[in-house]
């Protein structure tokens, strides 16, 4: 069964509205550099194409973006993402944290995006939220919406923590979620536990791209190109 339709599907989204929705969040959940936050008003006109939902999200956290400075956007950022082990925008994270199992989770990450001719940058790694999103956007959706897919209790749990701690890129994972699959019994009970316990803390100095060498092309990942508002193919 593939994972997104070209129709509409009841309470869902067209995989051409998903693959939109997720070229903004990977751009809004990215660092916020000066080069994204003078693209706002492109995707505000972005969002505008988007079913009311995700648009409303959306806009949420546009409008804050553009009332707030660069360095307090930067701030939050730090603050929320990089600070707290509970909203880390590395998928493989909340299950590994930093532990040697992690590696190998990495790698079939990385895996998948040279399968499908992206090569990361050999700065980034595969589990960041945003290259997801960026891969899954632009590159190969099916393959994207599989990582997506699989990481459902994980972009969950990040969403909660974002409400949680009452922070604007919550409107952000909400839009997100919405073009992913319902959660499912397995995935609470996934949830519950990570909630619980949390990442684990075993540091081991891992460094996944080692395993092989191969994999540290620096090539990026092709940049994202919004329709303008009267829409048009993706």
């Amino acid at each position: 069964m593939s994972l997104l339709r070209s129709h509409r599907p009841k309470d869902g989204y067209t995989e051409r509205e998903a693959r939109l929705v997720w070229r903004i969040c990977a751009l809004l959940l990215d660092y916020p550099h000066p080069r994204t936050l003078v693209m706002l008003p492109d995707l505000v006109a972005a969002a505008d194409q988007l079913p009311s939902s995700a648009r409303d999200s959306l806009h949420k956290f546009l409008e804050h973006a553009q009332r707030a400075g660069q360095l307090e956007l930067a701030a939050h950022y730090v603050e929320t993402f990089d600070m707290r082990r509970r909203s880390s925008l590395h998928l493989t994270y909340y299950a590994y944290g930093d532990t040697r199992k992690r590696g190998g989770a990495l790698l079939m990450m990385k895996q998948a995006y040279r399968a499908s001719g992206a090569v990361l940058d050999e700065h980034e790694l595969p589990d960041y939220l945003p290259a997801v999103l960026e891969f899954a956007a632009t590159v190969d959706a099916r393959a994207g919406g599989r990582i997506l897919a699989r990481h459902r209790a994980v972009i969950e749990l990040l969403r909660l923590s974002l409400h949680d701690s009452e922070s604007p890129y919550a409107a952000v994972a909400d839009a997100l979620c919405l073009t992913l699959r319902p959660l499912t019994t397995t995935d609470r009970a996934e949830i519950r536990v990570l909630a619980s316990e949390g990442p684990p803390e075993e540091e081991v100095g891992m460094d996944p791209y080692a395993i092989d060498p191969s994999l540290n092309a620096p090539e990026l990942l092709p940049a994202p190109s919004f329709p303008a508002r009267s829409g048009g193919p993706l």
